[in-house]
């Protein structure tokens, strides 16, 4: 099948590499031409593994071509998919200028039939202003529907190609099978179901999984009251089939480019609707202040960071990325300069823009970064990270081991002469 992705950002780049090598033409759009000139190029504009791979194998078969140009992207394609940014708007509920531009200007090229997917996350009522704007310019017949993605950044590939499920949102049977067309070389569970559904699944999928990091979090600051150890309650709790010992992750809370914005977009939602006090409010309240509660914690347990050399290790907002939006290092760098301490970061593939006031300076190794430091703050668990031997760079001086993830032995970094800190456990 012929198939438009417009934008070519995290989702779209990902998801334009997986359908072609499915065996579909297709175009990814993009109005940033430097952006297209790199992908053209094979060069991917973010750290994604095996992407760029990806990206390099289905250009040279001609399955895969990028373009800015509408008219070029628009033209023949039977399924077009809107894989636009959303970011929040200032008062928190989803920003929909980038999904009605790319409608807009769509709407004079498309054939008879087409099917306009929406990939973004967007609320409930989004396909209906996208079928308003389309129609302002074209009598056309086209279908509208809602496509969510679960893709994980650091496994978009892996994910996009071994999907958990394929969610199809839409009103036609002839849109249903088609999508399910797209699909079917990936052998996944469908789930059909209305638009609204499909674009609360994924809202109400990344809410949920935010909700467990609140959750633990939470439990782990009962654990530091009262000395109970918020790993050993996770390993019992995990027995229970009900609760899993999966996707707990006691610490700075949750970051990233998914759970920040579409937890804050659910709950403006939710207020838009009537329903002000529910839990998703409260999670985005809690999430926002859990860095600084830590911190203060740590500050207090080390005896100040005034004038403290601090080695802060990974700088991205997760492990096999190089995204640093909602990254706990960009709150952690600023407070830690504000209390006058000196900071020295090391991350494989993420980079650090200071701004005025920033004591930081990023490095090159664990070993650079941990020079001279009366703090290392564990903040990412890269691999290099959690597998570094860290008594190779113990000083005589007493020093504090801040584990923010609870990814080390306490008693291996105890051994090597450190002062062990970590989250819910005394």
């Amino acid at each position: 099948m012929n198939v438009t992705v417009i934008g070519t950002g995290f989702v779209g780049v990902v998801s334009a590499a997986v359908y072609a090598s499915l065996g579909h033409q297709v175009i990814g759009l993009d109005v940033d031409e430097n952006k297209i000139k790199m992908l053209k190029q094979g060069q991917v504009p973010f750290y994604e593994p095996d992407l760029q791979e990806l990206l390099l194998e289905q250009q040279k078969t001609s399955q895969l071509e990028f373009t800015t140009s509408y008219e070029e992207a628009i033209g023949e394609a039977e399924i077009i998919i809107v894989a636009v940014g959303t970011p929040s708007a200032p008062d928190e509920t989803a920003d929909l200028r980038y999904v009605l531009a790319s409608s807009d200007s769509m709407a004079p090229y498309l054939q008879e039939n087409v099917i306009v997917a929406i990939k973004s996350t967007v609320p409930p009522g989004t396909l209906e202003k996208v079928t308003q704007t389309i129609k302002k310019k074209t009598q056309v017949k086209f279908y509208g529907a809602s496509l969510p993605e679960f893709l994980r950044e650091g496994s978009a590939v892996h994910d996009t190609l071994h999907p958990d499920r394929i969610v199809i949102g839409a009103e036609d049977n002839f849109v249903f099978e088609k999508l399910e067309k797209l699909h079917v070389k990936l052998k996944a569970s469908i789930v059909r179901c209305s638009i609204p559904s499909a674009q609360m699944a994924k809202y109400t999928a990344n809410a949920y999984l935010a909700t467990r990091i609140t959750f633990i979090n939470e439990i782990a600051n009962l654990c530091e009251k009262n000395g109970a150890n918020i790993d050993e309650i996770i390993q019992a709790i995990g027995y229970d089939k009900r609760i899993g010992p999966h996707y707990w992750y006691p610490g700075l809370g949750y970051g990233g480019s998914c759970f920040p914005k579409d937890v804050k977009e659910l709950a403006a939602y939710s207020r838009s609707v009537g329903e002000d006090g529910n839990l998703l409010n409260r999670i985005n309240e809690i999430n926002k202040a859990r860095i600084f509660r830590l911190l203060d914690r740590f500050e207090q347990e080390t005896g100040g960071f005034e004038s403290k050399t601090i080695a802060l290790l990974g700088l991205a907002f997760k492990p096999n990325t190089d995204d640093m939006r909602e990254a706990p290092s960009t709150k952690i760098i600023p407070y830690l300069s504000k209390q006058g301490a000196k900071i020295q970061s090391y991350d494989p593939m993420a980079k650090y823009q200071n701004s005025d006031g920033d004591r930081h300076t990023q490095v090159a190794t664990i070993e650079t970064a941990c020079a001279g430091a009366d703090i290392i703050m564990a903040v990412v668990e890269w691999p290099d990270i959690v597998n570094f031997d860290f008594s190779t760079v113990k000083t005589e001086q007493t020093q504090f081991f801040i584990d923010t993830r609870n990814q080390f032995s306490a008693s291996k970094i105890e051994s090597s002469g450190y002062k062990y800190l970590g989250v819910g456990k005394k």
